[in-house]
């Protein structure tokens, strides 16, 4: 399990985001007394996520003091929190961004840089036994520019990939942001932007399989659609559609936010692309339900890949008010990965 997120603070060490929350009020120690239930449950702290932005950890890295600074606050961070390792979000290798605005290009020395950090905290793990993973992009562009992949693959124990947000409402028309495979009328960009093809590039770029970790979705990306009667997937769309209660984001739904409402929408199953969406007069939502999850499980296997992770189990059905018990989504990856 990982805890998300920790941040890069000012003087390059790796820092909490609410110190009251996670140590006055034990989130941290909450989270890694899970390992009383089970002994083999592993936990991991991550760093950044999108609204960290690039641009800091783009300085760190390329300057090796600081990338010292740095590695050694994480150990110290880990051993005295309790967890087994550190995932490394940093969004994105090789582009600009302060904060959750727009990536644009950035520092092309960010690439080799990256791996100069990994290979650091490798050595620095490796006397105690600590986990090192990354979240990775699934576009091309983005892993062109930032990420050498054999080099990375030497360091990293896993590589998770973030595979989903590949569509949104920035678009202007409809497409499920997490499906397996393309399909009918999808151009030659939208062929690149599956899960299926973001897998086997990396898988052609040097990753190992058992160390690439395909990213599952527990939430949707929803569009306002132009017309009613033109609801599938490639239809006209504009913007995304109203926020949820809980999730409160508009072109966002989690799935808990879908099921609770299962009875408004019409589900519809794409069966070349292997993935469910929903229509709600001119509402329109993406999303990984178990249907599509058992493909998703079916295409790991077959691959060799390492498996499975999710963003994330808070927007899963976890008190089972869509008649299906706890943790649904959940449950079937488990279930298919035994």
């Amino acid at each position: 399990m990982i805890y998300a997120f920790t941040k890069l603070s000012d003087q390059n060490t790796i820092a909490s985001f609410d110190p009251y929350l996670d140590v006055e009020k034990g989130m941290y120690k909450h989270f890694n007394d899970l390992r009383q239930m089970n002994p083999q449950l592993k936990t991991l702290v991550a760093i950044g996520g999108w609204g960290e932005g690039s641009d800091k950890y783009s300085a760190m890295v390329n300057n090796a003091g600081h990338r010292k600074t740095f590695i050694d606050s994480v150990v110290k961070f880990i051993g005295q929190h309790g967890f087994n390792g550190l995932d490394l979000d940093w969004e994105y290798p090789g582009q600009s961004a302060r904060g959750d605005g727009d990536r644009q290009p950035g520092n092309e020395a960010d690439k080799q840089a990256f791996v100069d950090l990994l290979r650091e905290l490798n050595v620095a793990f490796k006397p105690h036994g600590y986990l090192l993973t990354a979240a990775v992009a699934a576009g091309r562009s983005t892993i062109d520019r930032g990420y050498n992949v054999p080099e990375m693959n030497k360091y990293l124990d896993f590589i998770n990939l973030m595979t989903y947000d590949l569509h949104g409402s920035w678009e202007q028309k409809t497409g499920h942001h997490a499906a397996l495979h393309s399909g009918p009328g999808d151009n030659e960009q939208d062929k690149m932007l599956t899960v299926e093809s973001a897998v086997d590039y990396w898988l052609k770029l040097g990753a190992e399989p058992k160390k690439l970790v395909v990213g599952i979705p527990f939430y949707g990306r929803t569009f306002k659609l132009q017309s009613a009667l033109n609801s599938g997937i490639n239809s006209p769309a504009s913007g995304g559609a109203g926020a949820g209660p809980y999730t409160k984001t508009s072109g966002f739904l989690g799935y808990n936010e879908i099921c609770e409402n299962q009875s408004k929408w019409s589900v519809h199953w794409d069966d070349q692309r292997k993935a469910t969406y929903a229509v709600m007069g001119t509402d329109w939502v993406g999303y990984d339900n178990e249907q599509s999850i058992m493909a998703k499980v079916d295409f790991i296997k077959s691959k060799g890949l390492g498996g499975a992770m999710v963003w994330a189990i808070e927007t899963d059905d976890f008190n089972g008010l869509c008649g299906k018990g706890k943790f649904p989504l959940l449950n079937a990856i488990n279930n298919g990965l035994k």
